[in-house]
């Protein structure tokens, strides 16, 4: 019986190890059924191009693990779902702002005279496009969206239309797109914010933004947590995903009545209630199924590998499905008395799990933020999981951001490039920033980190309770903010299905 025990344990750590370390790819199991409305990453930081300092950039990746030459029929969103991107500026774990994205997408049939006779009846031909496809003529499709805000409640709140964008064909490859960065750029809008000001849009492909060596991990996680941080190989190189990106005035976001910098952040996709498929579709496109009733939500992504390490499989649809102001109410046991450092010690018992439970630390960094650095103010604060923003901290250059973002604050943990700011409390769990590590990070603070970190009383634990919190345990995979562009939309040109 013990040695069961002990295999088993080692099959759920397996289990749990493979799905955190792809962030929120494929996180849950109905998801893996609907791609198009998957969640895989959230950013929100403030931005770091130059001459922006007074805008916060937020990013909502979605359609995981893209092969870049799945033609014909590319990686479109679903214009049958609801996109949202959702602001708490009080820190009640409510959304006060919330940015809708809503998708049509259009067919361009483009038929020709296969045999030559201009008499003969054309015929619709296979492929995505017919020459070069930065003319939208010689595309047989095409996405736009409408952005919508929405202050107050995300579906009865008052509504601004914030007008209608057109998305960028994917990449296909070199032949069809001679130069796909500026036909991308060229998709990059200024978003009219009213009173507040004028921000940016964006919504395309872009090359995958995450970086982990997953092909070690399931291979019975055939790599070494407590090597060096770039000793693994990042087997998602390869891979694109779909971004949703805006950049917003800092005013248009923080709490106009108050004076707290603290904004909380989270992004749900949501699709119609009821489907009827037609089993007899007319010519056209998205023609098989009618789909109506209620929105109902079934992705949501704030901190990022919640849903992947703290939550228990039996919740992960139901934590997709929930809202923020829910959280303590359905799964604190999670937070509280965490499974995953348990499962790391029985692998590597060099790593002894922390021993101070309730987990007060891991309130501290998913639920309510870290005091003095992206705590709200809100004295009846309601702990909740999204990502936290203190947008009055200084943004950092991409040069010298460090990866480990606040724990670079920990003695001992600063194992960054050499170059990085030694202490750079600019990234996550302030925010997350496209080059922030945060696998290295939330495995560090899983194993305790937070209790050597001399923070404020909130953390209520000390050294002695996690005796491997100094460990600097590592995926092994590492892709710095020097691997992505300094500009809006920040993350790099999708890989092209064919050079």
């Amino acid at each position: 019986m013990k040695h069961t025990t002990k295999a088993l344990i080692a099959a759920m750590t397996l289990c749990v190890s493979a799905s955190a370390v792809a962030s929120s790819h494929r996180e849950a199991p109905s998801i893996t059924k609907t791609p198009k409305v998957d969640a895989t990453d959230f950013y929100m930081f403030n931005s770091y191009e130059n001459n922006r300092a007074d805008y916060v950039t937020i990013i909502a990746n979605y359609l995981p693990l893209q092969d870049a030459y799945g033609g014909p029929n590319y990686f479109a969103l679903d214009d049958d779902a609801l996109y949202e991107i959702h602001i708490d500026n009080n820190g009640d774990a409510v959304e006060d702002i919330t940015f809708q994205f809503d998708f049509t997408q259009n067919l361009n049939s483009i038929e020709i005279d296969s045999d030559g006779n201009p008499s003969t009846e054309k015929v619709a031909i296979p492929l995505s496009n017919a020459g070069d496809a930065s003319v939208a003529a010689n595309v047989q499709t095409s996405e736009s969206y409408d952005v919508t805000m929405v202050k107050g409640d995300r579906r009865s709140g008052s509504r601004t239309d914030l007008g209608n964008f057109k998305k960028p064909f994917d990449y296909i490859g070199t032949k069809s797109f001679a130069d796909y960065p500026t036909y991308a750029r060229s998709f990059i809008k200024p978003l009219n914010l009213g009173s507040c000001g004028t921000g940016k849009v964006f919504v395309g492909q872009r090359a995958e933004s995450f970086a982990i060596d997953l092909g070690r991990v399931f291979d019975l996680i055939n790599l070494n947590p407590l090597g060096a941080r770039n000793g693994g190989t990042n087997i998602l190189a390869d891979k694109n995903i779909t971004s949703i990106a805006m950049e917003v005035p800092k005013a248009c976001l923080v709490n106009a009545t108050g004076n707290d910098p603290v904004i909380g952040a989270w992004t749900t996709a949501s699709v119609r209630q009821a489907t009827l498929v037609n089993g007899n579709p007319a010519s056209g496109i998205s023609t098989t199924a009618k789909k109506g009733g209620a929105w109902t939500q079934v992705s949501r992504l704030g901190m990022p590998l919640v849903n992947e390490v703290v939550i228990g499989l039996k919740d992960k649809d139901k934590f997709n499905a929930s809202e923020p102001k829910d959280d303590v109410a359905k799964f604190a046991p999670y937070v509280f008395y965490p499974t995953l450092p348990a499962l790391i010690q029985t692998l590597y018992p060099q790593a002894p799990a922390p021993t101070n439970f309730p987990r007060q630390d891991l309130v501290t960094a998913f639920l309510t933020g870290v005091p003095t650095i992206n705590k709200p103010a809100n004295p009846k604060l309601v702990p909740a999981d999204m990502l936290r923003l203190n947008t009055s901290t200084p943004a950092v250059a991409a040069a010298n951001q460090n990866d480990l973002g606040v724990i670079s604050i920990i003695p001992g943990q600063n194992d960054g490039r050499p170059s990085a700011t030694a202490k750079d409390v600019a990234g996550f769990p302030n925010g997350r920033r496209p080059g922030d590590d945060v696998t290295d990070i939330a495995l560090r603070v899983s194993m305790g980190a937070l209790c050597h970190a001399g923070l404020p009383a909130d953390v209520t634990c000390v050294p002695a309770d996690a005796k491997a919190g100094k460990a600097l345990f590592t995926d092994g995979a590492v892709k710095p903010a020097t691997e992505f562009d300094s500009v809006f939309p920040y993350l790099k040109t999708p890989n092209p299905g064919s050079r």
